[in-house]
């Protein structure tokens, strides 16, 4: 449980401003919808998944590093990875484990397998969209736990697009989409304080300190 007296106090150091962005950004988070990323490659793929992530609202991420573990690029995230929950896996066995544990439904994104095109995905349903390597596409052990398969509709000569371009692409519509529903989407109380408190440390100087002087205060 968190310390609500603290988190008040916590508030009187932040600006009115950044106090008000909290509030807007958290008002917007969801984790009805969360991705993944299988094994990318390309530092870079994975950085702007991260802050596509971020611009739409998408509160955790999940990144499966079976085969390559590199830390993210903080140019191309510009940030978003303190705003954003990362949960890193060594497999993809355990990464989809949990995520069906939580309740989510395994979306494979690609565009050889014909299940069901963008525009007609079921968003209500708590759904964890893949995403696979730059060449290879998504493992066969990720498209064999699948529950459905996802692609983006495409008319041109080119098979695929980018997979930070395909993440954007997707959570796009799939959050607006559902914030005109009435589906609970939204983070809940205890959530939203929870990652208040969160941010707020990550945004003060001398954070520790000015929790101790709070707690020997009292």
């Amino acid at each position: 449980m968190i310390d609500l007296d603290l988190l008040q106090h916590l508030e009187t150091y932040l600006t009115e401003n950044r106090k008000k962005r909290f509030d807007k950004v958290l008002s917007q988070r969801t984790k009805h919808f969360t991705v993944a990323t299988e094994d990318v490659y390309q530092l870079h793929n994975t950085s702007a998944v991260i802050r596509s992530c971020d611009v739409f609202g998408i509160q955790e991420v999940n990144i499966i590093e079976e085969q390559n573990t590199k830390q993210i690029d903080r140019e191309i995230a510009m940030g978003a990875q303190k705003w954003v929950d990362l949960n890193r896996f060594h497999s993809v066995k355990d990464c989809i484990s949990i995520l069906k544990q939580k309740g989510y439904q395994i979306v494979a994104t690609t565009p050889h397998t014909n299940n069901c095109e963008l525009y007609d995905f079921d968003i209500t349903q708590k759904s964890c969209f893949f995403f696979g390597r730059e060449t290879e596409g998504l493992s066969d052990e990720v498209l064999e736990q699948a529950d459905c398969f996802l692609k983006i509709p495409m008319v041109g000569f080119t098979e695929s697009l980018n997979i930070s371009v395909s993440a954007a692409i997707i959570l796009q519509h799939v959050t607006d989409k559902l914030k005109k529903t009435e589906i609970n989407w939204k983070l809940t109380d205890e959530e939203i304080q929870t990652k208040k408190l969160d941010w707020i440390s990550k945004t003060i100087k001398s954070y520790d300190e000015i929790v101790s002087r709070f707690y020997n205060n009292i």
